[in-house]
């Protein structure tokens, strides 16, 4: 099967937007994953401050 070159630009335009996607998104979804599901749950200020005790 011959994808035409539409087809091909529309695909690889997919996988870059894709691949962003997933660059940036990754790490603050497993931070707010880790956030909602822990029991008790933490305050933001001591979540992100290395510094809050």
């Amino acid at each position: 099967m011959q994808l035409s070159e539409e087809t091909k630009e529309r695909i690889s335009r997919v996988i870059e937007v894709s691949r962003v996607a997933v660059h940036y998104g990754y790490l603050p979804l497993i931070i707010y994953l880790g956030y909602t599901r822990s029991v008790p749950r933490p305050s933001l200020i001591k979540l992100f401050s290395p510094l809050a005790i």
